[in-house]
């Protein structure tokens, strides 16, 4: 991870550490908005890794979408 990654990272890791267990699972896509933001930050970096963050914490609401949704560059190859 690049330097700003693990900045980011670190209140991603608080959350989980601190808030999730009292917040319970109740996350509407799988896999859950902390999972996604520490791929989306080892995969993409701080900048893009970021910005996906936000904008799945953005879609993250009682109108939004719900289901699987991968970091983009998460799939395994086919072949």
């Amino acid at each position: 991870m690049t330097p700003l990654a693990h900045a980011l990272a670190l209140p991603i890791r608080a959350y989980r550490l601190l808030l999730s267990p009292w917040v319970g699972h109740g996350c509407r896509f799988q896999p859950t908005c902390s999972a996604y933001a520490m791929e989306a930050l080892e995969k993409h970096g701080g900048l893009k890794g970021g910005y996906l963050t936000a904008h799945r914490i953005c879609r993250c609401h009682p109108w939004g979408g719900t289901g699987y949704d991968p970091v983009p560059g998460s799939q395994k190859d086919p072949s």
